[in-house]
């Protein structure tokens, strides 16, 4: 039997591959890969990057090639036989990294190439790579020995298995409760696009009337449009208990067959336990040995700042909110009113809506716009291609051209749907790096799950989810127009990881400003432009709670790094109680006593910002700041685009982060720009 996993492609072939290809496709490959490093070192006889880094990359691109489509599908097309297939795989390579990080004579080959002559004559981006590497390695546990070794390798699987196992435990979780109606009287105050979205749901599983499912489309639209307060109620609490021992199926039955909470706890402690083994004080400081940040003090200091100058206006903005709430007959504002009633004062106060705006942001509208906004900026071309190989219907391939020339192509999945996890994200498919046969070009995938269309009526976005649209873009265009030909520090890859959010949100400005906007919007049915008055108060509502905002953001955060900075294998850490804490410092309205919002915590249990999350805030100090200059020379300025590509973009993780931003904005950024961009401070206001 041919494994398409095993042939060599310029893209993927996904309709051909298939759950039974994985396993033995990736045996081989690692297998190879052992056999290739030991035959390497044996051979190696001065190291240099010919005979040593370039060999390694080639082989470790050949693994990622396979892996890369295996986990995407894993990630958009879920079943059971390809999670089977994924997570003894997973287990396969989890262990082979282990063994290539604390490989003590190719550690050894790597020391003596850094520190031989030949070393300060290479390129900016192969010094880099090399001590990237040499971090890595020390990272990776190559000075433990004997047990230690064994025992950090024993760690690693287990938190690769466990931080799998919470990602499918949100996903089966999320999917396992919808709640089924057929009165649609029960649905009043949801948009007529809500409601087709609930029937089509509905004729999909094969029931009359309509469903509602936790889908984050379909819960946002129940939270934000339902008058019904039992069902807002009832979605509210069935999503914020996912994957706990209070969830709940959708015949009512129990779902703590999901229950994260005792993985919760087995990953905090082996965290710390690996972070120990390093000789760390604790997880949140392995965190930061490859980040931007240069302590815990800095990052928390960093956070209760903002917290601090963030909390005033955030009980400003819960008092007005109450105020508003008692004139609706709301003596008491419960957690699942205060989407409903945002949206409701959002309304009278600016006289404009998410569903007001939804019919000026069609999805196709929104992608060719954004398009001319990077063409403008950076002068490239974007051109859809037919005819190539995609896991699903709704998905489409691009290739980006500069003067001309091919340099890049991705993948754009915009829609949710069953076995697809929720969120959106970036991931890389190929990346850039110099081979025998010439460059080879980066492939992205970009991810979303925005609300499909429905019958004739094609996708209509909201202003948010257009939002969301620019800022995976921003993460794609990191990866996918870079210059460096090094696979370590190309794209993405080697970028501190409190520094890799700057491009993403570096391209939300555009989704404000009025000169960009006719770029993304017009009606779905007419064309016409987004009117002036509509926009008028887009614009004006832009900061609306926006103090709410940001101390949520800054409670995820606190959350995450206190949780990491304070477990005590003595007395082991309660993450509620860490919770409770973070909330009564910084959150302005009080969570019920049955959320359990940490049981689906996927960025930092099932994802890479573990003791990370503050990197969202950090890097939009940096965002904001590179914007302004935009805001200072013009926002289509062509000569500040081509800065900002050619020093942030084109670069990659080959250079400092701040050396980086440097470069481009000519000093070290200053928080301002975000607290004005926030409508945190007077000038704003």
């Amino acid at each position: 039997m041919s494994n398409p996993l095993l042939e060599n492609h310029t893209l993927p072939p996904f309709s051909r591959i298939q759950p039974e290809h994985i396993e033995p496709a990736v045996s081989q490959l690692i297998s190879e890969g052992r056999e290739h490093l030991e035959n390497l070192l044996q051979q190696l006889q001065t190291p240099d990057w010919e005979h040593l880094v370039a060999p390694l990359e080639a082989a470790g691109d050949r693994l990622d090639q396979a892996w890369s489509p295996i986990s995407h599908l894993n990630a958009v097309a879920n079943n059971d036989a390809l999670r089977d297939a994924y997570n003894a795989s997973l287990e396969l390579l989890t262990e082979y990294g282990t063994w290539y990080s604390q490989h003590t004579g190719l550690y050894e080959a790597y020391t003596r190439l850094a520190e031989s002559p030949a070393f300060a004559s290479l390129p900016q981006a192969k010094q880099q790579t090399i001590n990237n590497a040499l971090r890595d390695f020390r990272l990776g546990g190559v000075a433990l020995e004997g047990d230690k070794k064994a025992r950090f390798g024993e760690i690693q699987q287990r938190l690769s298995q466990l931080s799998t196992r919470f990602s499918n435990n949100v996903l089966d979780a999320t999917q396992a409760w919808f709640k089924h109606m057929t009165d649609v009287s029960e649905l009043a105050g949801l948009p007529e696009s809500a409601l087709a979205q609930a029937a089509q749901t509905a004729t999909r599983k094969q029931l009359d009337g309509y469903v509602i499912t936790l889908d984050f489309p379909s819960y946002l639209a129940v939270m934000m449009y339902a008058e019904n307060r039992d069902l807002r109620k009832a979605v509210y609490t069935a999503y914020v208990t996912r994957a706990s021992a209070d969830g709940k199926k959708a015949d009512g039955s129990s779902a703590a067959e999901w229950d994260n909470s005792p993985l919760i706890t087995e990953i905090l402690a082996l965290r710390h336990e690996l972070a120990s083994l390093l000789g760390f004080a604790h997880y949140a400081e392995r965190s930061l040995a490859s980040k931007m940040a240069d302590s815990v003090d800095q990052v928390t200091g960093f956070l209760h700042e903002l917290a601090a100058k963030s909390r005033p206006l955030a009980e400003r903005d819960l008092a007005e909110l109450k105020a508003f709430a008692r004139e609706q007959g709301y003596d008491e504002v419960q957690a699942w009113d205060i989407t409903w009633l945002s949206e409701k004062l959002r309304e009278q106060k600016y006289a404009v809506s998410d569903e007001a705006l939804r019919p000026y942001f069609p999805a196709e509208r929104a992608i060719a716009g954004m398009f001319e906004v990077v063409k403008r900026l950076f002068n490239i071309d974007i051109r859809q291609q037919p005819d190539v190989d995609v896991w699903h219907d709704d998905v489409r391939y691009y290739t980006i051209y500069e003067q001309g020339k091919a340099v890049a192509g991705f993948y754009l999945d915009l829609f949710a749907r069953e076995h697809k996890r929720g969120g959106a994200w970036m991931a890389d498919c190929r990346v850039r790096r110099q081979t025998p046969e010439g460059v080879q070009l980066p492939v992205a995938f970009l991810t979303c799950n925005f609300t499909p269309p429905v019958g004739d009526t094609p996708s209509l976005l909201t202003h948010d989810e257009v939002t969301t649209l620019f800022h995976e873009f921003g993460h794609g265009l990191h990866h996918m127009l870079t210059r460096i030909d090094v696979a370590a520090v190309s794209g993405i890859n080697g970028v501190a990881w409190d520094a890799v959010e700057l491009p993403s949100q570096f391209m939300e400005n555009w989704c404000w400003q009025p000169e960009a906007i006719p770029l993304i919007s017009g009606h779905y049915q007419t064309g016409e432009p987004l009117p002036q008055a509509l926009l008028d108060k887009m614009l004006a509502a832009k900061n609306f709670q926006s103090g709410l905002q940001m101390v949520r953001q800054l409670e995820f955060s606190l959350f995450d790094m206190l949780l990491h900075i304070g477990y005590n294998p003595a007395a082991p850490v309660d993450p509620q109680a860490v919770l409770d804490a973070v909330r009564k410092e910084v959150a302005v309205i009080p969570a019920p006593e049955f959320n359990r919002f940490q049981n689906s915590f996927s960025h930092i249990f099932a994802g890479g910002y573990a003791a990370g999350y503050y990197s969202y805030k950090w890097a939009e100090v940096l965002s904001a700041d590179a914007f302004s200059r935009f805001e200072e020379e013009g926002i289509f300025n062509a000569e500040t685009g081509r800065g900002f590509l050619e020093n942030i973009l084109q670069q990659g993780g080959s250079r400092a982060p701040m050396e980086l931003f440097v470069a481009f904005r000519g000093r070290e950024p200053a928080i301002d720009a975000l607290l004005r961009h926030s409508g945190l401070t007077t000038e704003a206001a």
